[in-house]
């Protein structure tokens, strides 16, 4: 059950958390060296809370912060590779009143829908532990919670598909789970939202050909089919 009464609470709450000692050394080690393009900005070097539209239908799963987009921005998929390509689908969906988002103040808003991540730190090497993970799934259960219109989630990469399908079907349930693949629908009733997985945005799956613009545009084309 969720403590929190609002996503404003819940986003104060998650960017003071030091509840995983291993990702609050990384990502303030992070913010202190910075990469040279940004190293006369201050890193946000924090948790990341999920932002979008509160009355979203849609809730868009990743895995982490990026070190030098999300851990330097404060806001989830911006001002790096991920989110250069995230975002311009998002905009040709109507999911997103413009393609870019470089910053918390610019001017990026959301419609219909809420981005958010398993883990909230960034993890070395981009891999979060287990515990890690565990650790975290409150905050994404109580987003889940909060979200009242949410009628589905898009799961950006196999560990957010898996998790997701772990939180909303413990073990033990009967319904056979489709294994992880791009476009791959779990369909679930009314009383829970379904889950589409996709391959994660990052720049290892877009510049290697493996998910590509139209794949992508394909994802959102469907969302609002289902929404």
């Amino acid at each position: 059950m969720c403590q929190y009464s609002s996503l404003d609470e819940l986003e104060r709450e998650i960017a003071d958390c030091r509840i995983c000692p291993r990702l609050v050394e990384w990502r303030e080690k992070v913010g202190e060296l910075k990469r040279k393009a940004y190293r006369d900005q201050t890193y946000w070097a924090r948790p990341v809370a999920g932002f979008g539209d509160a009355n979203a239908k849609v809730l868009v799963v990743g895995l982490a912060p990026g070190a030098h987009g999300s851990n330097r921005t404060g806001r989830m998929f911006t001002g790096d590779d991920s989110g250069n390509f995230l975002y311009p689908a998002l905009y040709r969906a109507g999911f997103a009143n413009q393609p870019t988002a470089v910053s918390k103040e610019d001017g990026l808003v959301l419609n219909r829908l809420f981005i958010t991540a398993v883990c909230r730190c960034v993890p070395p090497d981009n891999k979060p532990t287990a515990a890690e993970i565990a650790a975290c799934l409150p905050y994404l259960n109580c987003e889940i919670q909060l979200l009242t219109e949410l009628k589905g989630i898009v799961a950006l990469g196999r560990i957010a598909y898996d998790t997701i399908v772990r939180m909303l079907y413990p073990p033990g349930q009967s319904k056979v789970m489709p294994a992880f693949g791009h476009g791959a629908l779990l369909e679930t009733g009314k009383e829970t939202p379904w889950i589409l997985a996709s391959y994660h945005p990052s720049r290892q799956n877009t510049q290697t050909g493996r998910l590509t613009a139209p794949m992508f545009d394909a994802i959102w084309t469907q969302v609002n089919r289902m929404i």
